[in-house]
């Protein structure tokens, strides 16, 4: 797997007559094929956050056939998350985001194993959690977890894709060491906005969310370029996007 901490050599994997019917659209293209649908199911990523972002990435993910998919968020669903966090129904309400999502997961493909996590990603808890993952992907909005994640990722080697929106703007980009996300982001903005301030468009997240699933299964079967070492832009009320490099910082205090 491009991009990707995998055990060799690889063992092989077997498919059922289901699986192979269930993944048909993917075993077709020339980028993915049976060596890339394997290196899905062999895949471990860590899901950080199951909101705007995490939310439909984790659907996308599940679908695509990611073997294991873990789920860590210490929040419980509410009725204002409906609009965008697309994994959750009413029935879900005051539920755990993880349980209620690890559930709906299941349903939608059963051959995907869901390792929950109901508590809050810290500097503390991170590394020994992200270095059981191969990849992760993060959508939180708090830079305080973002910042844990980053560091823990670039402690492990675990690449990172990281997705963020708000209003009617979002972004993706893709860390596998330097630089950071600490390069881009050195320390929380004075101006720091949540979706609970700002508002959020819901489809918004269901465009981002489902661009960082397309980079963390590039990622995972080395097709085509990632988004490494740049940030996609995302502005939706023009319609417009654009992909800018992301620059090391020699004195960044994560990897630099």
């Amino acid at each position: 797997m491009s991009g990707v901490n995998t055990p060799s050599p690889l063992a092989p994997v077997r498919f059922s007559d289901e699986e192979v019917d269930r993944y048909a659209r993917q075993l077709v293209l020339s980028e993915i094929g049976g060596p890339g649908q394997q290196a899905l199911k062999r895949a471990r990523v860590l899901i950080v956050g199951l909101g705007g972002v995490g939310a439909p990435a984790a659907l996308y993910l599940a679908a695509a056939g990611v073997g294991t998919l873990g789920l860590i968020d210490h929040d419980a669903v509410a009725l204002s998350n409906l609009q965008r966090q697309i994994i959750f129904t009413t029935a879900d309400a005051q539920r755990p985001k993880v349980e209620a999502g690890a559930e709906h997961l299941a349903a939608l493909n059963p051959h995907v194993a869901v390792e929950p996590f109901v508590e809050r990603l810290t500097p503390a808890n991170a590394p020994g959690i992200i270095e059981r993952f191969d990849l992760v992907l993060d959508g939180t909005d708090d830079f305080e977890t973002r910042f844990a994640v980053n560091a823990a990722c670039v402690a492990t080697g675990v690449p990172l894709v990281s997705g963020a929106l708000g209003r009617w703007n979002g972004q993706v980009g893709v860390f596998t060491g330097q630089p950071c996300y600490q390069c881009l982001v050195p320390e929380t903005p004075p101006d720091a906005e949540t979706c609970a301030r700002v508002g959020v468009v819901g489809a918004l997240a269901g465009v981002i969310g489902a661009m960082a699933a397309l980079e963390a299964i590039k990622l995972i079967t080395g097709a085509g370029e990632p988004l490494t070492a740049r940030l996609m832009l995302y502005d939706g009320l023009a319609g417009t996007s654009r992909v800018v490099k992301i620059a090391a910082d020699p004195a960044c205090p994560v990897c630099g």
